[in-house]
């Protein structure tokens, strides 16, 4: 990805309705948006209805639909990105759910194991559930959770992003961890 000021910049255009400037955009922030979906679906079979590239033209669909967003910064920008890229694996799984009645897409809890067999993992719509949970605890945790899981930021990005140190994030996301891997199990997650 190009410079973060370069991102920033075309986001404050955009905001301000130059629709110029979102093939430019598009450009510099599709690679690393696609290489995060790719990594969301190691593993996943080939049969899967959504498939990394449709995350993320999916998600360039909804941005630009939108008439009245407004972006400060990346930081703006890659959370409702992660938020979107959350519902549409969500969405997705609903569907498919419905379409083949079995578990659906599974999510590493552990970004660090993204692509790989090992770490828990769970089904997408278990996380979701759990997220929506979490949310009414702690917003903040459950943005840093859909910056690692759905968006594959680094500890160090999601720190960058969320305008936090990186020791904060990495407690946070340690938390936040136990909490969703206790609350996946069925258990009733201290609070």
């Amino acid at each position: 990805m190009s410079s973060d000021g370069d991102v920033t910049l075309l986001l404050r255009r955009w905001s301000d309705g130059d629709a110029a400037v979102l093939d430019p955009l598009f450009a510099l922030v599709y690679p690393r948006l696609r290489q995060i979906a790719g990594a969301l679906f190691r593993g996943e079979s080939p049969a899967t209805l959504l498939q990394p590239t449709g995350v993320v033209n999916e998600l360039f669909l909804k941005l630009a639909e939108q008439r009245r967003l407004q972006f400060t910064d990346r930081e703006h920008f890659f959370s409702l990105g992660s938020l979107l890229m959350r519902r549409i694996i969500v969405d997705a799984a609903r569907a498919e759910r419905r379409d083949k009645r079995d578990g659906g897409i599974r999510i590493p809890l552990d970004p660090e194991t993204a692509g790989t067999t090992v770490g828990p993992s769970a089904d997408v719509l278990d996380i979701d559930r759990a997220l929506e949970e979490l949310e009414l605890i702690d917003a903040r945790k459950t943005r840093m959770v859909e910056l690692r899981l759905f968006l594959g930021a680094t500890a160090e990005e999601t720190a960058d992003l969320l305008k936090m140190s990186k020791a904060t994030v990495d407690r946070d996301l340690r938390f936040a961890r136990a909490w969703l891997i206790e609350r996946l199990a069925g258990g009733a997650p201290a609070g």
